[in-house]
C-alpha cells in the first residue's frame, strides 16, 4: 500500500489533500505578490505561500514561505481567507488538491527578491494589477476581503 505522501503514478497527484498557507502583506497601499514558477497557477501573480510542514503552525509556515519566496520578513496574524484548489487533467484525474489558508502578514523588513518558487516578486497597487495576470483566487480574495480593486 502506498503512503499518503507517494504520488499517484498515473496522474502525479497526492493521495490526499495538502494544506497550503499564504500571507497577505500590505505596505503603503501596495500588496506583496510573486509570479509563480510552478503549478498550480504557474506564471500567474499570487500572494506568496506554500505547503504547511508537519508540526509547523500556520503562522510560522506563512512567515517561512514569505521569507523563502520574497526575502521579506513578516509577522503572521489572523486568518483572512480559506479556500481550496482542485485541479484536474483532461481525463478528469486529480493533479492537485490543496486546502489553502491565507493569513494577514505584517511587514517587518526587507525588499522583494524572488526566490524558491517565485520568478518575480514585488509590491503592487490596485492600478498595477489591472495589466497583470493575477491568479483568480488572489484577485477575488483581495477584492472581497481588502477592497483592493
Amino acid at each position: 500500500m502506498k503512503s499518503a505522501k507517494q504520488a499517484n503514478h498515473k496522474t502525479g497527484a497526492r493521495q490526499k489533500p495538502e494544506i497550503g498557507v499564504g500571507a497577505v502583506v500590505m505596505r503603503n497601499g501596495r500588496v506583496l505578490l510573486v509570479k509563480r514558477k510552478n503549478p498550480p497557477a504557474e506564471n500567474q501573480w499570487a500572494i506568496p505561500g506554500g505547503r504547511l510542514r508537519l508540526g509547523e503552525s500556520l503562522r510560522r509556515a506563512a512567515e517561512r514561505e514569505v521569507k523563502e519566496e520574497t526575502g521579506i520578513d513578516i509577522k503572521a496574524g489572523e486568518i483572512v481567507h480559506v479556500f481550496e484548489v482542485i485541479d484536474r487533467d483532461a481525463q478528469g484525474n486529480i493533479r492537485f488538491h490543496y486546502v489553502i489558508v491565507d493569513v494577514r502578514g505584517e511587514y517587518l523588513s526587507g525588499e522583494p527578491q524572488p526566490g524558491d518558487d517565485a520568478l518575480e516578486a514585488g509590491w503592487f497597487s490596485p492600478h498595477d494589477l489591472r495589466g497583470m495576470e493575477v491568479n483568480s483566487s488572489t484577485r477575488e480574495m483581495l477584492a472581497e476581503k481588502f477592497n483592493f480593486y
